[in-house]
């Protein structure tokens, strides 16, 4: 069996030599990337299976490397900022970063990120559930990890794909935010409890005809979300 691969995207050579150290330990193939634009230029040449991009990078952004990449694949990315601001950890999982991690960090929680990232998302493409879902205009394939609106595919990253078809799976019934980073993450990371809030907003914007007005990916306000029932009829 091959080894999984990794693309480590950073300008500090330091944090580069000891995750990629940490990373090869830990059984993974690594390849690094010291500027934007080259880390695009891997990501889009090798298809690794996960990307660690830090958001401060020369040439291009990691902001810009995120939005890039999202239009055309659903390769997990952690993105890792050096200023523990709120605003940055939302805007990286708006555009759809699968986790955060702010530096600096510890290696080790870098890795365990890896493994639950990895994890979840190998979960959701390869579960044989065929299964299909309805709800209006949505149609959403668990078989095929595919997510279809008016007949059109929705490009959604793991971690929305798994919330939705989790909230799917059992509509009217809510679920909080810790329930739900739970059954996507596997482990509950202190303070990222409120990062659900950001992949249910990147979640809407894709889904719903008016991301104000959400008719399917509903807020119980004080709780948590749910999938609203809708009538097929």
């Amino acid at each position: 069996m091959s080894k999984q691969q990794i693309l480590v995207v950073d300008d500090e050579p330091k944090i580069l030599n000891i995750v990629k150290a940490y990373l090869e330990k830990d059984g993974y193939r690594v390849l690094t990337a010291r500027d934007g634009k080259e880390g695009l230029d891997v990501a889009r040449r090798e298809s690794p299976d996960l990307i660690i991009l830090d958001l401060m990078l020369p040439e291009m952004s990691g902001w810009d490397v995120c939005r890039a990449l999202r239009k055309e694949s659903r390769v997990p990315i952690i993105m890792a900022t050096a200023r523990d601001e709120v605003t940055d950890r939302i805007v990286g999982l708006e555009i759809g970063a699968d986790d955060y991690i702010t530096k600096p960090f510890d290696p080790k929680e870098l890795v365990a990120r890896v493994h639950a990232v990895l994890r979840r998302a190998q979960s959701a493409a390869a579960e044989p559930q065929p299964k299909v879902i309805v709800a209006g205009d949505l149609m959403i394939n668990l078989d095929l990890h595919e997510v279809r609106r008016n007949k059109e595919v929705v490009q959604l990253t793991p971690s929305e794909f798994s919330l939705l078809s989790i909230l799917a799976q059992s509509p009217g019934r809510v679920y909080s935010r810790l329930q739900l980073l739970e059954m996507i993450q596997g482990d509950a990371y202190e303070g990222y409890e409120r990062a659900i809030d950001s992949h249910i907003k990147n979640l809407r914007q894709k889904i719903e005809p008016d991301p104000r007005q959400p008719r399917y990916v509903q807020t119980v306000f004080g709780v948590g979300y749910r999938f609203a029932r809708i009538d097929n009829a």
